[in-house]
């Protein structure tokens, strides 16, 4: 790690209020798997702290949500949950500490606007939360959600924001035991560091919703929210 590296990761510490013990957790927290443009087979990236910061994001906003509102049904305190820890949100939240300028990337990925891809942001964050529990344990890891993503948290338990269509189309369908649902990839074109991806949701075998995005997720959130404005979901 050379000494901009690690000016930098001295400079995101002072941002987020936590001196990490292993240094090298945050760096890899901050590593893009295209920074290694596969020719080291032992490359360390973050895609593995993404899958855990994921979880342990979910149980802690589903702890404060269930101890916060006593009298949220389980229902509203699902909605609200996948309202915070959704791509966008996520997303918001890395933007608001410049996330983005800490990843180290590969220079096609920075070229095609890496650095402010939502997915990215988004993924970089779930990493980051990984590599403070890691580091510190279970009770800095909440007192850094709590205090970075708290704008967030307010806004989605008082009902004022909207993000996860996927999230509420499914509650809608399986409440209402109107059939199963599909995503259904329909096109993929783009090199790989700038996908786009095309997808189709299906009720009950019959096409609902279409959506195009970035990455496989934003497409199935654009379906699903096709699917609910033309179904008129949100005016019932």
């Amino acid at each position: 790690m050379n000494e901009k590296r690690k000016k930098d990761l001295q400079d995101l510490e002072k941002v987020i209020d936590y001196c990490f013990k292993d240094k090298e957790l945050l760096n890899i927290a901050l590593t893009h798997s295209s920074y290694g443009n596969g020719q080291d087979l032992n490359f360390k990236h973050n895609e593995r702290m993404e899958f855990l910061g994921d979880s342990i994001l979910s149980m802690i906003i589903s702890l404060h949500l269930y101890n916060s509102i006593t009298d949220m049904t389980e229902g509203r305190l699902t909605r609200a949950r996948a309202n915070i820890v959704c791509e966008q949100s996520l997303s918001l939240a890395a933007t608001e500490i410049d996330l983005g300028y800490y990843i180290h990337m590969s220079k096609g990925e920075e070229n095609t606007g890496g650095r402010k891809r939502t997915s990215i942001l988004a993924d970089t964050f779930e990493a980051l939360i990984a590599a403070i529990y890691l580091d510190g344990g279970f009770a800095k890891t909440k007192k850094f959600i709590l205090n970075f993503m708290n704008d967030i948290i307010v806004s989605s338990m008082g009902n004022k924001i909207f993000n996860d269509y996927k999230s509420f189309f499914q509650e809608y369908v399986q409440k209402n035991n109107l059939g199963p649902i599909k995503y259904l990839l329909t096109s993929e074109t783009g090199p790989d560091h700038l996908k786009n991806f095309s997808m189709a949701l299906l009720l009950d075998k019959k096409v609902v919703g279409t959506g195009k995005g970035h990455s496989k997720k934003d497409a199935q959130q654009s379906a699903a929210q096709n699917a609910i404005e033309k179904m008129r979901l949100l005016d019932e």
